[in-house]
């Protein structure tokens, strides 16, 4: 059974959002698109917190929020104390947030990064295992309260 994967964010990363349902799909994913579904302007909020919520519930295996800088996608999606979002900008930060950190929301900064970079942290952060050992405890220090 495919996994499913959650992807969301703003009319800054409707473009990137676009491509990399098409790149998950032929990856053999399943998505499940939050929106935005156009360019037109938009609140993330208004799209996050519906996919940090399908995380939580199981609905979605992970998920991906894309949007200018990344920062308000990931602020919000780490209001939920589930929900352990990484803003990155290379694949080698999307992999360590999955070993590591066991992160299971990756946000895109669309402005500044490429779309062969931004598939390719795709590609990574979906492909990588948590560690665990070691690692564990320390996740689970993060959400403290």
């Amino acid at each position: 059974m495919a996994q499913k994967i959650a992807i969301g964010g703003d009319h800054a990363g409707y473009t990137y959002k676009s491509m990399l349902k098409k790149e998950m799909a032929e990856l053999g994913y399943e998505n499940l698109d939050f929106g935005p579904d156009s360019e037109a302007s938009v609140d993330y909020p208004d799209h996050v917190h519906p996919l940090a919520k399908a995380v939580i519930a199981g609905d979605a295996d992970l998920g991906i929020l894309i949007c200018g800088s990344g920062n308000g996608v990931a602020m919000t999606a780490n209001k939920y104390k589930e929900i352990r979002a990484a803003l990155c900008w290379t694949s080698e930060l999307a992999k360590l947030a999955r070993e590591h950190n066991n992160a299971n929301v990756l946000c895109i900064p669309a402005r500044f990064v490429t779309e062969d970079v931004a598939k390719e942290m795709t590609k990574v952060f979906l492909e990588t295992k948590f560690e665990g050992g070691r690692h564990l405890n320390r996740v689970n220090k993060i959400a403290a309260c």
